[in-house]
């Protein structure tokens, strides 16, 4: 059953209004039309079956029926990125997306390459994966700030986890073996269930010194260090919400 994702209240009986490119989607894709039947959710009145009473070129309208299930909060976690190359991005967002990321948040860091990011498809990229994951709502993208900026405005009892992969030895590659952050599964052990959690991963080469020093002087962060092989972003994302979502998160929970 297609599942779509509506920025609207949801009610028994009421029609609601789909967008160009689900109608798009339903029509040219699908090949659904009139008197067919789909799923609509949000997330706070649930899944709801509708059937279809109009499919046009840039609009449809959708009858909803019985409520299918209730909304199910979702984990708080959040993941904060240097947007990498497009591709790559849109595969991280596409990823942790379907492993249940609340937010995602961009941030440029001293070695981020891309200089802008395009919020509207990363938002578009969230709510493809939602309906097709089922979820109920999709994950919330904040604009692209500075790394800096973010920080300096962090709630103190937020844990910031810090995939940090250096070393502390500035004449070794990756900064040697001293100084190494403790393995996140076990890091996260250290936290308990419901404590508000948000990831960071750095770009490709990783943070600077000033960055890394800087994190590591914060009382919110949490170094961690996601085994002994360098990652690309988009992968380190991944498992880094996977580690977090199996220790603390609905993984744990199923």
């Amino acid at each position: 059953m297609i599942r779509l994702y509506v920025d609207a209240p949801l009610k028994t009986g009421d029609a609601v209004a789909l967008n160009a490119d689900q109608a798009h989607y339903l029509r040219n894709v699908m090949r659904r039309g009139e008197g067919d039947g789909v799923l609509v959710f949000n997330g706070v009145d649930g899944e709801f079956a509708a059937v279809l009473e109009a499919v046009a070129k840039k609009n449809a309208i959708a009858r909803i029926g019985d409520k299918a299930r209730d909304a199910v909060p979702i984990a708080d976690i959040e993941l904060l990125f240097a947007p990498i190359k497009r591709g790559a991005v849109d595969f991280l967002v596409q990823k942790v997306s379907e492993l249940g990321v609340a937010a995602l948040m961009p941030v440029k860091t001293e070695r981020t390459n891309a200089a802008r990011i395009n919020i509207e498809r990363l938002q578009a990229i969230g709510v493809e994966a939602a309906e097709q994951c089922g979820r109920f709502a999709p994950p919330r993208v904040a604009p692209l700030a500075p790394l800096n900026k973010v920080l300096s405005n962090w709630p103190q009892e937020r844990v910031l986890i810090f995939c940090d992969e250096a070393g502390d030895d500035p004449n070794a590659p990756w900064g040697g073996e001293t100084g190494r952050a403790m393995p996140m599964l076990s890091a996260l052990q250290e936290l308990s269930p419901g404590q508000a959690c948000s990831i960071l991963i750095g770009p490709e080469g990783g943070f600077s010194p000033n960055e890394r020093a800087f994190l590591r002087e914060q009382s919110f962060t949490l170094p961690v260090t996601l085994g002994p092989r360098i990652l690309r972003a988009d992968t380190a994302a991944i498992a880094a919400v996977t580690l977090w979502q199996a220790a603390l998160g609905d993984l744990k929970t199923v």
